[in-house]
C-alpha cells in the first residue's frame, strides 16, 4: 500500500504565494474584463464650453449646474481641445489676485481661450480621452499616469463626449459590481501595514492662514484638498479645490485674504466635520466609508486627531489594481 502523498514546506509556501498572487489580481481582471461605457450612469448630465466663452461665465454655469468640469469646443477646430476645470479658476486667482482692492479684471475680460493662451505658455495640456469600448482598467492607467481627475469618453464614430469618467465613479463600479467575484485576502490588512495613501510630507494649511495662502498650496503642491489644521495640529475642517467654486457662487472671490476658518464657514454646501479614517482600519472599512460618504478621500489621523495621512481615491486604485499589474514607476 502506498503512503498518502505529502507536500513539502517549499511547495506549500510556494502554492501560498501563487495564491496571493491569484487574490492581488482580482480587481486587476475585473477592471479588465468591463469597458468604459458600461460605468456610464444611465441619465447624467454634462455641459460643453465653447472656447469664446468669457471665463467668468463658464465658471458660474459650473456652479449653477453643480459640476466641477466640462469639456471645451473650439468652433474654429471643430473638436474638443481640452477641459475646464476648478483648477483653472485656482489658477487664474492665484495668478491674478492683487488685494481686495484692485479688482482682478483678467478674470471679468477673459474668454477661455485667451486663459487658456497664457496658462499653456507653460504646460504642455493636450486633451486625454478615452473609447467607450477600452477597458476600465485602461481608464485607470491614463488617470494615474496623466495625473488627471476626470477622462471625457469619446465616442470615434461621432466624435461627441458621451461622459466625464471619474475615481469616484469606477471605484463604486467596482463596489457595487465587483461583490460578484471573490474578495482578495488583502482587504482585511490594515491600512498601514499595506502602505496605501500618502504619510509623508502631508500639505496642510493653518486655521489662520489666508485663502490666498492655501490657494498657493493647491498651485505649487498639485494636492486636491488641504487638512485645515489647529496650532496642535489636529485638523478641524478639510478644504478641497470643489470649495473653491463656492468663491463664484458668492461672489466673493475678490477678498483672498480671509482665513482658513472664514472660508471654511463661507461654504454653502452644509460639511458634517471630517471624514476620517485610523491606522488600524482594514482597507475593506475605508473602501466602504469612502464610497458611502461619496468622497475623494479620507484624512487618516492618530487617536488624538492629529493628520498623519492622506488616503485618495487614486491611492485606493493603484494599490487594489495597477499595483497588481506591476505598474508603479509611471505614477511615481
Amino acid at each position: 500500500m502506498e503512503p498518502p502523498s505529502q507536500v513539502s514546506f517549499p511547495e506549500k509556501k510556494k502554492k501560498g504565494i501563487q495564491k496571493q498572487e491569484a487574490d492581488a489580481t482580482v480587481y486587476m481582471n475585473f477592471m479588465k474584463s468591463h469597458c468604459c461605457y458600461e460605468a456610464i450612469p444611465t441619465s447624467s448630465k454634462l455641459v460643453i464650453f465653447d472656447t469664446t466663452l468669457q471665463v467668468k461665465k463658464a465658471f458660474f454655469a459650473l456652479v449653477a449646474n453643480g459640476l466641477r468640469a466640462a469639456p471645451l469646443w473650439d468652433s474654429k477646430l471643430q473638436r474638443f481641445v481640452g477641459m475646464l476645470t476648478i483648477t483653472d479658476f485656482i489658477n487664474i486667482l492665484h495668478c491674478y489676485y492683487k488685494s481686495p482692492m484692485v479688482q482682478m479684471y483678467e478674470l471679468e475680460s477673459h474668454k477661455i481661450e485667451t486663459w487658456r493662451d497664457v496658462y499653456l505658455q507653460y504646460s504642455n495640456h493636450f486633451l486625454i480621452s478615452i473609447s467607450p469600448e477600452a477597458s476600465l482598467f485602461d481608464a485607470i492607467y491614463s488617470l494615474l499616469k496623466y495625473k488627471i481627475h476626470r477622462l471625457p469618453i469619446i465616442d470615434p464614430a461621432s466624435g461627441n463626449v458621451l461622459h466625464i469618467l471619474t475615481h469616484k465613479r469606477i471605484l463604486k463600479f467596482l463596489h457595487i459590481f465587483g461583490r460578484r467575484v471573490p474578495k482578495p485576502a488583502f482587504v482585511h490588512g490594515q491600512i498601514q501595514e499595506l502602505g496605501i495613501g500618502t504619510f509623508r510630507n502631508i500639505a496642510t494649511v493653518q486655521q489662520t492662514a489666508s485663502l490666498y495662502d492655501a490657494l498657493s498650496i493647491f498651485v505649487d503642491r498639485r494636492v486636491s484638498a488641504l487638512p485645515v489644521v489647529d496650532q496642535q495640529g489636529k485638523v478641524v475642517a478639510l478644504y478641497s479645490r470643489f470649495d473653491v467654486i463656492n468663491l463664484a457662487a458668492q461672489k466673493s472671490y475678490d477678498n483672498l485674504d480671509m482665513t482658513m476658518l472664514e472660508a471654511v464657514r463661507r461654504r454653502t454646501c452644509f460639511v458634517e466635520g471630517v471624514i476620517k479614517c485610523y491606522p488600524d482600519e482594514t482597507l475593506e472599512t475605508i473602501i466602504d466609508r469612502i464610497v458611502k460618504a461619496e468622497v475623494h478621500r479620507l484624512v487618516l489621523v492618530d487617536r488624538a486627531d492629529v493628520v498623519r495621512g492622506i488616503i485618495s481615491l487614486s491611492d485606493l486604485l493603484q494599490a487594489m489594481v495597477l499595483t497588481p499589474a506591476g505598474i508603479d514607476a509611471l505614477l511615481s
